[in-house]
């Protein structure tokens, strides 16, 4: 089975560019060489997009290989494909990861869990209700990567296929 995806460098510094090439390749299984290209939005960062294709799983495994790398945005998602759900992973530094589960016709699907502890922290006057739906739809990471998305529209992209 075949899942596709894309992944969204939104800005990341030059020296960090090869190391996630490498990071990426990691995952792949095969050689990667992303096409950089300025970040209008940011002075001095690159951004670059790949769509890619492999087994599922995919997006998180290279959402796991580039967390926590300082000033480093991107977006990975997988598409959803027979009997799995696609995925959407976020990372920007001042928020940090955000991962979501899509269903095929590309919604946000919030586990019941999730929303049942969000009712609890509301009730229990922990958290605003708004706010943490918000974060669980990831409101806060589609606003602060907005910028950086705009700004790559008509940008190259390349495909990635994984090793077999």
């Amino acid at each position: 089975m075949s899942a596709r995806g894309v992944l969204y460098v939104h800005s990341a510094q030059p020296a960090l560019c090869p190391h996630i090439e490498w990071a990426v390749a990691g995952v792949l299984g095969v050689p990667v060489d992303l096409t950089w290209t300025p970040q209008p939005a940011a002075p001095n960062v690159v951004r670059a997009q790949a769509e890619w294709e492999g087994r599922p799983g995919i997006a998180a495994a290279i959402a796991s290989s580039l967390m926590g790398w300082q000033r480093l945005r991107f977006e990975i998602t997988e598409d959803a494909s027979p009997g799995v759900d696609g995925s959407r992973h976020a990372y920007t530094p001042t928020l940090g990861a955000f991962t979501a589960v899509i269903g095929v016709n590309g919604d946000i699907m919030v586990p019941e869990d999730r929303l049942r502890a969000a009712m609890m922290l509301a009730a229990q006057g922990r958290c605003d209700l708004e706010e943490e739906l918000d974060k669980l739809l990831g409101r806060p990471w589609d606003e602060e990567l907005e910028p950086f998305r705009y700004a790559g529209d008509g940008a190259p992209v390349r495909w990635l296929h994984a090793a077999v």
